[in-house]
């Protein structure tokens, strides 16, 4: 079977959410001439085993030659890529690119972005429409401009998220998703079919809201700004990583699954209660959230009976 009409495409990306796309571009014999990728990383207790990206071992399964620029604008990076003549550039989960590089095919560069755009521009949209309380969400394409985030619109798709969603469902959700619309938008944009749309006329719900970079101090749930439903969602968001955090007897404590209690509470945001074998929770502005998969610092993630069986709850 000959190659998609031999239309060439770069694809950029690094993690497995943007495995899937690249998967599913060579699964339908899209022409990828090369993959962009990060650098190995250094890994190991010592920092001396570079880890290649997701990205990269996949290519290398499939025999596509890979890129590995430190700097984007660097002249030899730039010889290379032009080298390989690409008439569209696909991005998936990489890093901002200068105009240098998204200029450079002639059909443009497109971007997935895990969010309805223009709504969670940034880093961690998954997270922050989580943390939001958003019941839905969903995959955009859209052509890269200046601007992070901004550029026209080419598809969207929506998905509702469950109220028993973490991020790695939506994640999961989401990669699955997001690879078949890079897909029709490849194929689509190939056909002339496309019709972008500004983004300032796409409606949104409310004010726009932001999706920045998820830091470790990001991560820290500070009881007495919640209300159990807005921590719920704030754990829910955050896990299975980073995972919010508080402190028990001054060593981080990683919360990674909670639930909403009905139980009436009178304590002060941020107290903890417990029967030391089968419950933990913390009392939030309005009521208690219960703890029920958790990690204490220097401790394997357990479930939160197996957690109170080994700590002697007494002697706090």
């Amino acid at each position: 079977m000959e190659k998609e009409e031999s239309l060439r495409i770069v694809f950029m990306g690094t993690p497995d959410f943007a495995v899937e796309s690249l998967r599913c571009l060579v699964d339908a014999n899209c022409d990828v001439v090369a993959v962009v990728t990060m650098p190995d990383k250094p890994k190991g207790r010592h920092q001396d085993v570079l880890t290649p990206s997701p990205v990269k071992l996949f290519a290398m399964e499939k025999g596509i030659p890979v890129l590995q620029p430190e700097k984007l604008k660097d002249p030899s990076f730039l010889d290379e890529l032009r080298g390989y003549r690409a008439d569209l550039q696909v991005v998936v989960a990489f890093r901002m690119l200068p105009e240098v590089v998204w200029a450079m095919p002639r059909l443009g560069t497109f971007n997935l972005h895990a969010a309805l755009l223009p709504q969670y521009r940034g880093a961690a949209p998954i997270n922050w429409a989580i943390i939001n309380g958003e019941t839905r969400t969903g995959v955009t394409t859209f052509f890269l401009d200046h601007d992070i985030d901004t550029g026209v619109v080419i598809y969207r798709e929506e998905v509702p998220i469950n109220e028993t969603d973490n991020a790695e469902d939506v994640h999961d959700r989401l990669m699955r998703l997001g690879a078949r619309l890079v897909l029709k938008t490849v194929r689509d944009i190939q056909h002339g079919s496309v019709k972008p749309v500004p983004q300032s006329l796409l409606a949104v719900d409310g004010p726009l809201r932001p999706a920045p970079k998820i830091y470790k101090e990001t991560c820290e749930i500070r009881f007495a700004e919640h209300t159990v439903a807005s921590a719920y969602n704030f754990v829910r968001g955050l896990s299975p990583y980073p995972a919010a955090w508080t402190t028990l007897d001054g060593k981080q404590l990683k919360i990674f699954q909670a639930a909403k209690s009905d139980e009436p509470c009178d304590v002060s945001p941020g107290e903890m209660d417990t029967d030391c074998r089968t419950f933990l929770r913390v009392a939030c502005t309005d009521g208690w959230l219960d703890i029920l998969s958790l990690q204490l610092e220097g401790k394997r993630r357990m479930p939160v009976a197996d957690f109170l069986r080994g700590y002697n709850w007494q002697l706090r």
